[in-house]
């Protein structure tokens, strides 16, 4: 666990946009004994807009990726909202990440890794870095470049 992940955010100088609510009917985060399961988010910015697009048609590797980091600074907001403090969180469990892209991209998990990389500056090289999933789908809601859901360990 890193010492302090809140003071990891303000050292990185890291702007986390205000906690996404719910768009229809779920929780954004539930705690279920020392799991906190956060449901999927998008790259939700600060001005409350999402970063859309589909990788392989309008969107580059870098911009794909940077759609994940702002997705990983979304769910720091929730993780926030939820528990109080990033300090609360033990480790990363467990990552879903999901692409918007064409057929013939395959760099999914590198786009991926823009979140990845986030969560490890945040929480540390071991608590910020969690088993991975990464995928490619044909859409994504609101045409949204990217969707990740994951699983931390409440201390």
């Amino acid at each position: 666990m890193a010492s302090d992940p809140e003071a990891r955010v303000a050292e990185l100088n890291l702007t986390l946009p205000p906690a996404p609510k719910a768009v229809a009917v779920y929780k954004t985060a539930i705690q279920v004994g020392n799991l906190l399961f956060v449901s999927g988010h998008g790259p939700y910015k600060a001005d409350k807009t999402l970063i859309t697009g589909r990788l392989g048609q309008d969107m580059t590797l870098d911009q794909g990726k940077e759609a994940a980091r702002q997705t990983g600074l979304a769910i720091l907001a929730t993780v926030r909202d939820t528990l109080g403090s990033l300090n609360k969180i033990k480790r990363l469990v467990k990552t879903f990440g999901m692409v918007n892209c064409t057929a013939d991209f395959l760099d999914q998990p590198k786009v991926i890794n823009g979140y990845s990389e986030l969560m490890k500056d945040v929480f540390g090289d071991d608590a910020g870095v969690g088993a991975r999933s990464a995928v490619g789908h044909n859409s994504l809601p609101g045409n949204i470049a990217v969707e990740i859901e994951c699983i931390f360990e409440v201390a």
